[in-house]
C-alpha cells in the first residue's frame, strides 16, 4: 500500500456502492476494507436499509457464524429472497474471519453466474491483508476492492457538526474515529474505547490472525516505537535498539508492513530517482490516526506553549496522515542538511509541503527551496499556522493554515 491507492471516504464509499448495486445483478463482487470503526458496519446497515426486504445482512464475526451450515443458509437465503423480491443483496460483514471464506465466496458467486441469478454481494473485512490476499487468489476477475479510509476533519465537521478549524484541531489532538469523537469530552473513556474497541482488536486479531506473525509481542513493541515517533525519521537498527524483544531487521521490516496493511503506520519512503537508495534509507513512521498517538503517549496531549515541538510533531503527523488516507503517494526527502516534511503524488497533483508550526525563519525553508529547484514538476507549499502566512509569503513561497489543509488538502491561498 505504498502506491497511491484510490481511498474513499464515509460518503463517496456509500455512493459508490449505492452507484454499483443499482447495476445489473450478478455483478462482481463489493469487497470493502479499512480500519476499525470507520464505519464499514454503519454503512452495509445503510445499505440493508435502502434495499429493504431484497438485503439481507450477515455478520461472519457474530455468534450466529460459528453455528454449522451458517454459510448454506446464507446462500439458501439468498436464492429465495432473489425469486421472491426479483433481487438480494447480500451484505457480508467481516467476511475475512469465516475459514476459507475467499474460496466458498468464488463457488459461490460461479454458481450465481452461470445461473444467472440476480443477486449482488458487498463483503468487508478490518484486515487489508487477508482480504486482499484471499480475493487474489480466489477471486480473480470477479471482484471490485474499495477501501474506507480514516475519517478527515471535514468528515467530522459535517457529521458532527462541528467548526471546521475546532475539527482539524481535536484531529491532531485526538485522532477521527467517529465512535470515539463522541466521547471526545471525558478522556477516560475516550481512551479505553481507542485502547478496547479498536487498538487491541487491529493488534490482537486482524494482524495476530495471520501465520506471518511469529513474534506477537515483538510486533506490539514495533507499533509502540512507531507511535511514539510521529512523523520521525527512524532507521530499522535504532526501531529495533528500543525493542525489548530483539528480532532481525528483516522481521522488523516486514512487520512494519504489517501495520500498514493494516491502516495502523505507514513507514514512507524516501524520495528519490535511484530505486535502490530508497529501499535502503530509512522510513519516516506516520500514525495513521492520531487517536493512536494520543492513547500510546503517557504524557497526553501536547500543549503548544509549553511543548511546541511535540505539537508541532503531531501537527505533521496529522497531514501527513491526511495525504496518506486520501490515498496520495507519500514520501519524504533529506539530503543533508536539507530535508522536506513530504512529497506528494497522485490524484491531488504533485506537491513539496512543509509544516512548520509557531514562528518561521527563512532558513527553516532552505529545504522546501531546494527541492523544487532540482524538481521543478512539484508545486511548494508551507503548511503552518494563520500568523505566519505572511512570512512565509514573503520568501516568495505560497503558504496555507494546516487546519484548512486537514479539511481540503492542498491548495495555493491568493
Amino acid at each position: 500500500m505504498t502506491s497511491a491507492e484510490h481511498r474513499l471516504s464515509y460518503h463517496e464509499a456509500g455512493e459508490v456502492l449505492a452507484r454499483r448495486l443499482a447495476e445489473g445483478a450478478p455483478g462482481r463482487i463489493q469487497l470493502l476494507a479499512g480500519p476499525r470503526q470507520v464505519g464499514k458496519t454503519t454503512l452495509l446497515l445503510e445499505l440493508a436499509e435502502r434495499h429493504g426486504s431484497a438485503a439481507i445482512y450477515a455478520a461472519a464475526d457474530g455468534p450466529e457464524a460459528a453455528l454449522p451450515g451458517f454459510w448454506e443458509r446464507l446462500w439458501v437465503r439468498a436464492e429465495e429472497t432473489a425469486a421472491r423480491e426479483g433481487r438480494a443483496v447480500v451484505l457480508l460483514d467481516e467476511a475475512h474471519v469465516l475459514h476459507e471464506w475467499a474460496r466458498h465466496l468464488k463457488g459461490e458467486w460461479d454458481r450465481l453466474r452461470r445461473r444467472k441469478l440476480p443477486v449482488h454481494v458487498v463483503a468487508t473485512g478490518s484486515s487489508a491483508l487477508r482480504l486482499a490476499a484471499g480475493s487474489r487468489e480466489s477471486l480473480a476477475g470477479r471482484f471490485e476492492r474499495l477501501t474506507l479510509t480514516h475519517w478527515s476533519a471535514s468528515s467530522l465537521a459535517e457529521a458532527f457538526g462541528v467548526p471546521a478549524e475546532e475539527a482539524a484541531e481535536l484531529l491532531v489532538r485526538m485522532g477521527s474515529y467517529p465512535g470515539a469523537f463522541e466521547l471526545r469530552r471525558d478522556h477516560v473513556r475516550w481512551s479505553a474505547y481507542v485502547r478496547e474497541a479498536i487498538l487491541e482488536p487491529a493488534i490482537g486479531r486482524d494482524i495476530l490472525a495471520l501465520t506471518a506473525v511469529r513474534k506477537p509481542a515483538l510486533l506490539r513493541q514495533v507499533f509502540g516505537v512507531c507511535a511514539s515517533s510521529p512523523a520521525q525519521i527512524v532507521s530499522l537498527q535504532k526501531i529495533q535498539g528500543q525493542l525489548q524483544d530483539r528480532g532481525a531487521l528483516e522481521t522488523v521490516a516486514h512487520y512494519l508492513a504489517l501495520l500498514e496493511e493494516a491502516f495502523l503506520v505507514a513507514p514512507l519512503g524516501k524520495h528519490s530517482v535511484r530505486p535502490a537508495r530508497q529501499r535502503a534509507a530509512p522510513p519516516k513512521l506516520v500514525t495513521l490516526n492520531n487517536a493512536l498517538v494520543a492513547v500510546m503517549d503517557p504524557r497526553g496531549t501536547p500543549d503548544r506553549a509549553t511543548d511546541p515541538k511535540r505539537f508541532g510533531a503531531w501537527v505533521e503527523n496529522a497531514c501527513l496522515a491526511h495525504a496518506w488516507n486520501a490515498g496520495q503517494r507519500v514520501t519524504y526527502w533529506r539530503e543533508e542538511p536539507l530535508e522536506v516534511d513530504g512529497v506528494l503524488d497522485g490524484s491531488w497533483g504533485s506537491w513539496a509541503i512543509e509544516v512548520k508550526t509557531g514562528s518561521v525563519a527563512s532558513a527553516d525553508l532552505r529545504g522546501i527551496g531546494e527541492f523544487v529547484r532540482r524538481h521543478p514538476k512539484y508545486q511548494p507549499l508551507v503548511l503552518c499556522d494563520d500568523e505566519a502566512r505572511a512570512v512565509v509569503e514573503r520568501t516568495g513561497l505560497p503558504a496555507m493554515a494546516w487546519r484548512d489543509f486537514l479539511m481540503s488538502g492542498p491548495r495555493v491561498l491568493t
